[in-house]
């Protein structure tokens, strides 16, 4: 047995659980996870976590690999960023896991998009890559 001190409690990794990474979340309660022993499964989250624990794309998530299914589990529990960096500490995850730090950016930077005020109505564009309203009639 492996136990892991966290936040949240003491957690136990058994032999039918496994940690994983959220790669794609497919709605409806299921989401795609790559785990850390290799195998990618299609996982369901349990009703105790639904609508109380919200999982994103690259979280850490516990889950209860099935006997009968080898492709299938379920999520038994998500690691917020700091519990995820404790497991990596504790040489629960690989070195290679990448923790998804959700950082907030007040800056409005709007990934790299800028807008521009067209106060007086002229454009930058030359006349003659413009396409007026009336020109598309012609087509």
């Amino acid at each position: 047995f492996i136990y892991t001190i966290l936040s949240s409690g003491i957690n136990a990794e058994y032999g039918g659980q496994e940690y994983a990474q959220v790669l794609k979340l497919l709605g409806n309660g299921r989401l795609e996870a790559q785990c850390f022993d290799g195998v990618k499964r299609l996982c369901h989250i349990r009703g105790k976590l639904r609508k109380k624990v919200w999982i994103n794309q690259g979280d850490i998530i516990l889950i209860g690999l099935r006997d009968y299914q080898d492709s299938k589990a379920d999520v038994i529990q998500k690691y917020s960023p700091d519990e995820a960096r404790n497991l990596k500490a504790y040489k629960e995850l690989p070195e290679t896991a990448k923790i998804n730090d959700a950082q907030i950016d007040d800056d409005n930077d709007l990934d790299g998009i800028e807008f521009q005020d067209d106060i007086d109505g002229d454009s930058d564009e030359p006349e003659d890559d413009r396409i007026m309203l009336d020109d598309i009639d012609d087509i």
